[in-house]
Formats: structure tokens, sequence, C-alpha cells
């Protein structure tokens, strides 16, 4: 078994784009209407996991943020925070060091998720 994507329940599928695309830098695999009121975006390398995501006009519901969280990895935590302050994303907590060879920071994407920008030699 192999895992292929992670769903998430967004708001305003652009707005999410944007931050996924655009300031984290996932290419967009697919996207395409899923029905009248719903479309989809897959973001990620055609042959690894991807993050789907999922707007559906008719419906509120958002991916639950308590207690998920998206990791992406850096060649330099101090370069990705640089570039988030350029970008106005705010850091929500760290960096943090949990041994000499790993950090990382969190922040959230546009729906409230919790994404860790992690660093490890």
């Amino acid at each position: 078994m192999d895992f292929c994507w992670i769903t998430l329940h967004v708001r305003n599928l652009e707005e999410s784009i944007k931050f996924y695309h655009e300031l984290l830098g996932l290419k967009i695999a697919q996207r395409f209407k899923a029905g009248e009121d719903t479309e989809i975006a897959f973001l990620g390398e055609m042959d690894k996991p991807k993050i789907e995501l999922l707007h559906n006009k008719k419906d509120d519901v958002v991916a639950q943020a308590a207690g998920l969280s998206i990791g992406f990895q850096v060649d330099s935590l101090d370069k990705a925070m640089e570039y988030l302050k350029e970008k106005n994303i705010p850091i929500k907590s760290g960096p943090i060091s949990p041994s000499p060879k790993t950090r990382f920071i969190f922040i959230e994407d546009p729906n409230g998720i919790v994404v860790q920008i992690v660093e490890q030699k």
C-alpha cells in the first residue's frame, strides 16, 4: 500500500493554491471540476504523495486543524524564515531545535492548518 494524498477541504481554492503553489512551491499536478459546485486541485510531484485541495461552494466544511500538521523540509531554515517574512507570513512558533541536527518553525495555511517548515542536517 502506498500513501497517495491528503485531502484538505478549503474555504477559498484560489487562496489555498496561492499558498501551496506560489508560496511553498508545490506544482499543480491536476485541477478540475468535480460537479457543478466542487473544484479540486492536486499539488505535488506526479509520482509522489500530494495535497488535494477540495472546495465545494455550497459546503462550509474545512479541514479540521486540531492535531493536524503538514511538514515541508528546506535546506536552510534561516533562508525560509527570511522568505516568509518578505511574504508577510507570520511564524506561529519556533524556531525549535529538539536535537542538534533538526530545527523547525510552524506557520498556518489560509484555512488554519499548521504547516511545519523543517531543516535537517
